[in-house]
């Protein structure tokens, strides 16, 4: 897969602004602090496409990013740890219930993970949500330039025994496995 061009098409804070339409869509999630938005434009080969900040929990929107006039990413809101008040962590909340019920399309999950920490207790209450919908998934191990090589085999061998997941690791500091997570990415899009 070669990404010519990528946008920011839509930003939702509400249900009436979610793109329902039949375009097919990789949605990409994380808890707060994991680096989706680094990820997102690494994956892109952007620099600022996706908004970065160093206080977690600033994704409060779905954003839907126009890759290819093809297909979009999703860039959903971070999960587990957020300095808003409790009314905006309400309707983020139900803003990813509302997403998740009505998403058309959606060919692939990447469930991004921070390698040094892995599975922590927000990721193991959002993952039966994932699973029980059936929806395709790729794990990603972020960071893992900040761990060592035998820790982060540990990490990817029981993320497998007890999850059945499958994980890449990753690096912003690096294209080391970038071409895979495209290829199966790709592999998604042609199902």
């Amino acid at each position: 897969m070669k990404i010519k061009e990528s946008k920011l098409e839509r930003t939702s804070f509400n249900e009436k602004e979610l793109i329902n339409d039949d375009m097919s869509k990789i949605a990409f999630i994380g808890r707060s602090n994991v680096g989706k938005s680094s990820f997102i434009n690494k994956i892109l080969h952007r620099k600022n496409l996706a908004r970065t900040s160093s206080k977690p929990g600033k994704t409060i929107s779905i954003n839907y990013y126009l890759i290819n006039e093809e297909f979009y990413f999703v860039d959903l809101p971070g999960y587990g740890y957020a300095k808003i008040p409790k009314q905006e962590r309400l309707r983020v909340r139900s803003l990813m219930t509302v997403f998740f019920e009505n998403v058309k399309n959606l060919k692939l999950i990447v469930l991004l993970i921070d390698s040094r920490r892995g599975f922590t207790a927000p990721d193991l209450e959002i993952l039966p949500q994932l699973l029980d919908k059936k929806f395709k998934m790729l794990t990603v191990l972020t960071k893992s330039d900040k761990i060592g090589s035998t820790e982060l085999t540990n990490r990817k061998t029981n993320l497998k025994k007890k999850f059945g997941l499958r994980a890449i690791s990753f690096s912003i500091k690096s294209d080391s496995n970038k071409q895979e997570i495209l290829n199966n990415i790709n592999e998604a899009l042609m199902e």
